[in-house]
């Protein structure tokens, strides 16, 4: 199921499931993105846990193990 909780306006969520339709994804008010073409820009094999610059100056935060991310400390996240 998806992540509980709410982002209270203060980020946004984009989910890339691959296997549940954009309707389903957008009737609980998170974003979608194709699976395929987040994967080509999003590349996690690159990615690091935590904050990360994409050549185009997007600034996003990526959590390997989203079970755990959401509750990490700074400390863990550089």
């Amino acid at each position: 199921h998806l992540i509980h909780g709410s982002s209270e306006g203060r980020f946004s969520v984009t989910y890339c499931p691959g296997h549940l339709s954009r309707e389903q994804i957008e009737s609980v008010r998170f974003r979608y993105h194709d699976i395929r073409d987040a994967i080509k820009k999003y590349n996690p094999d690159k990615m690091k846990d935590g904050f990360n610059e994409m050549p185009d100056g997007e600034k996003v935060f990526y959590i390997s193990n989203p079970s755990l991310g959401l509750w990490s400390s700074r400390e863990h996240l550089g």
